[in-house]
């Protein structure tokens, strides 16, 4: 019985991180006059805004990611393969989160087997700035790590200290919730190939909405 009951756990586990599988070698990464090249100030509110993506199919979680509007808004993206050419990213941190780059990192999650919790929660410049540089301090997320090392970032904020350790995207999305997070939900019914959404990324666009 007690065989079973691990098994069926490590069987959920397999499904909550099967679309964090990606870790994103250094030789990757973008030059440093790229990703400077890249910055981007958002207006907005200092806040952390967690990203779930959630099976159409069975519910479960299958990966966590936190945009990050700091003195510059960034995507703290772990193990994650939203990469292309005029995408820039260094380990797993994408730089220039423009309106259009969120919009099109948003939906390049969303599709006909997932669909994407957006919750964000407005902190001080200081917690903002400080969960920035948490990220930029980090490597190349191990697979299947994504819902786990940003839990790890949170819980190293002040006010966040009571982070859940979890590989459960889940569970790291009802810690949010509990924190009164705002809640959307983003259902699209495209392919299910992401590739075909990198594909049709335009980099001019993202260019054209930074300037």
């Amino acid at each position: 019985m007690i065989r079973t009951l691990r098994m069926m756990a490590l069987a959920l586990l397999a499904l909550s991180v099967a679309a964090c599988t990606i870790r994103n070698p250094v030789e990757t990464n973008a030059p440093d006059r790229d990703v400077a090249a890249a910055r981007y100030a958002h207006s907005g509110p200092k806040q952390l805004t967690l990203y779930t993506m959630v099976s159409n199919d069975n519910g479960a979680g299958a990966h966590s990611s936190l945009l990050i509007n700091a003195s510059e808004r960034v995507a703290f993206d772990p193990a994650g393969s939203f990469r292309t050419e005029g995408i820039i990213a260094k380990n797993d941190v994408v730089y220039g989160m423009s309106p259009y780059l969120v919009d099109q990192y948003t939906r390049f999650h969303a599709r006909e087997t997932f669909h994407v919790v957006v919750q964000s929660l407005d902190v001080s410049p200081e917690v903002a700035e400080l969960a920035l540089r948490k990220a930029q301090s980090l490597g190349p997320v191990l697979e299947s790590q994504c819902a786990l090392t940003t839990s790890q970032l949170l819980s190293s904020l002040p006010g966040f200290e009571d982070a859940p350790g979890t590989f459960s995207p889940l569970k790291l999305s009802e810690y949010f919730a509990a924190k009164g997070a705002s809640y959307d939900r983003l259902f699209e019914y495209d392919d299910a190939d992401k590739s075909k959404v990198l594909a049709a990324f335009v980099p001019e666009y993202e260019r054209a909405a930074t300037n």
